[in-house]
C-alpha cells in the first residue's frame, strides 16, 4: 500500500515487490511502497523480523531475493526518471546518507578529523563544522581521539554528519542508540527540518516517536507471519 502524501510531493524512492530470505527463512515477501519528499517512515517489528535487512536492501548494500529499489534519477529524460539503484549506483550514493549499526568512526582519528573525513568522502556541506559539533554537544572534544570517547560521544560524532548532509534520502538504523533525552529531542527536530526541506527519512528505532506522530510519520510493520502493514 502506498502511503498518502500531498499531490505535489516528489517521489524519491520506490520499493517494488521486495522479497528477502535470510538463512532459508522468509523475512518479507512482495513488499512494495513509495517514499515521497517530506516522508518520515519508521520500520518496526520484533527482533529478527527483517528491519535491518530491509534498510540494507534500500541502500544497495544487500540484494533482495526478488524485486528492486528505484530512485529519482537525473540520468535520463524519462517522465518519472525512476531508475534502479543498482544501475546508477554512484548517483544513488550521492543522494543517500546511510547510518548503520556500525558508526564508521575511526578510533585513531580525532573527532574533528573523523567529521572532516566523512564530509570529504560523502561530498557533504563543508560549512558549519563547528556548529555541527555544537549541535551534538561535542565542542571542546574536537581534538580528542575517538577511541577515548564514551559510547554516547562516539555515537554523537557519527550523528554530526546529519547536520551537514546534502543527501535528500536518509536511511538510519537505530540512530537514537546511546543518545540522552536532549539528544533525542534534537534529532527529532533535525528530522522534521530535513523533511520540511523536501528530504525523506527511513529509520528503525525502539524510541517512542510520539513527538512526530501528528506530522509526517508513517510506519512499515514487519512481523514473523510475513503480514506487512503500511500505516
Amino acid at each position: 500500500m502506498t502511503p498518502s502524501t500531498t499531490p505535489k510531493a516528489s517521489l524519491l524512492l520506490s520499493a517494488k515487490n521486495l522479497t528477502c530470505i535470510r538463512q532459508d527463512r522468509l523475512l518479507f515477501d512482495a513488499l512494495s511502497f513509495d517514499v515521497f519528499a517530506g516522508d518520515i517512515i519508521q520500520v518496526e517489528g520484533p527482533n529478527g523480523s527483517g528491519k535491518t535487512s530491509l534498510l540494507r536492501i534500500l541502500t544497495g548494500l544487500s540484494q533482495p531475493y526478488e524485486g528492486q529499489v528505484l530512485f529519482q534519477s537525473t540520468a535520463t529524460h524519462n517522465k518519472e526518471n525512476l531508475q534502479a539503484i543498482t544501475r546508477y549506483r554512484e548517483e544513488y550514493q550521492q543522494n543517500l546518507l546511510y547510518f548503520g549499526h556500525l558508526s564508521g568512526i575511526k578510533g585513531e582519528m580525532t573527532v574533528e578529523e573523523n567529521l572532516s573525513f566523512n564530509i570529504a568522502l560523502h561530498g557533504d556541506n563543508t560549512d558549519g563544522q563547528a556548529q555541527a559539533l555544537t549541535n551534538v554537544n561535542l565542542m571542546g572534544f574536537e581534538d580528542n581521539l575517538a577511541s577515548n570517547l564514551s559510547a554516547g560521544q562516539h555515537r554523537r560524532t557519527a550523528l554530526a554528519r546529519l547536520y551537514q548532509s546534502n543527501a535528500p534520502i536518509w536511511i538510519l538504523d537505530e540512530p537514537f542508540t546511546a543518545i540522552d533525552k536532549q539528544g533525542v529531542s534534537d534529532l527529532e527536530a533535525l528530522f522534521l527540518a530535513h523533511a520540511q526541506r523536501g528530504g525523506c527519512i527511513i529509520l528503525t528505532t525502539h524510541q517512542d516517536l510520539s513527538a512526530l506522530a501528528n506530522t509526517q510519520l508513517k510506519k512499515i510493520t514487519l512481523d514473523y507471519s510475513n503480514d506487512i502493514a503500511f500505516d
